[in-house]
């Protein structure tokens, strides 16, 4: 049994058990797995997952940091702000681990595949632009809980290569289109199929999943592959 405390003063305590996980019934569904920053999730259903909407906290915290930055080192006053701005922390925070547990253990639960990006969010949050918001979506937690939520039901996580050009490629016809900068969300392949940017990602992730698993099985398939390169992300 450990016991702790937050920054916010709240304690916990953590117990050590031994448990037997029963897997859930096998399910016919797989689902491909698109991360972004304005829409958390958009699977190959074509329903997109907004991330949370904690505007009212995120304001509370931007006038508890000012008024924290204020108080005199050392004084009580300023052992107080410092307290306040932990509580709106750890409610942003308890909000965002809430969403995506919600998330994650519904994806498991109607899926026996589930395929993602290989995302390096530790790179990604270099970009200074980008770093907040990234941080803020909670990529690599959701990952996380995917990951050992699977492992405990009997459900199958594929990691798609982070090269795969899923946003570029028309699912439908597989014709790889040129350059696709972040603010079109939306384009048109020669094949005539009308393509949701977050959503053809999505469809893709899921067919190159899926083509990894027939791999991993014997068979002499692989997902088409972009050259690497430096820079962002798609």
């Amino acid at each position: 049994m450990t016991v702790s405390r937050d920054p916010a003063g709240r304690w916990f305590v953590s117990i050590l058990v031994e448990e037997t996980i029963d897997p859930l019934p096998t399910s016919s569904g797989s689902v491909g797995v698109d991360l972004g920053i304005t829409t958390l999730a958009t699977l190959s259903t074509g329903e997109k997952v907004l991330n949370p909407r904690n505007g009212h906290d995120e304001r509370r915290l931007v006038k508890a940091q000012r008024a924290l930055a204020r108080k005199a080192p050392g004084s009580a006053n300023r052992a107080k702000a410092r307290l306040k701005v932990a509580k709106i922390y750890a409610r942003i925070t308890d909000r965002r681990r809430d969403h995506l547990h919600k998330l994650s253990t519904r994806l498991v639960r109607d899926n026996q595949v589930i395929a993602v990006e290989d995302l390096t969010v530790s790179s990604m949050i270099k970009n200074r632009h980008l770093a907040r918001a990234i941080s803020r979506a909670g990529w690599h937690e959701l990952r996380s809980m995917l990951d050992y939520k699977s492992q405990w039901y009997g459900r199958e996580l594929v990691i798609v290569d982070r090269w795969f050009p899923s946003s570029k490629m028309c699912s439908s016809c597989g014709t790889h289109r040129g350059p696709l900068p972040l603010d079109i969300r939306s384009w048109e392949c020669a094949c005539g199929a009308s393509h949701d940017r977050d959503v053809n990602a999505a469809l893709n992730i899921l067919a190159a999943g899926l083509a990894e698993r027939r791999n991993a099985c014997g068979a002499d398939v692989r997902p088409q592959r972009e050259p690497s390169r430096a820079g962002g992300r798609r």
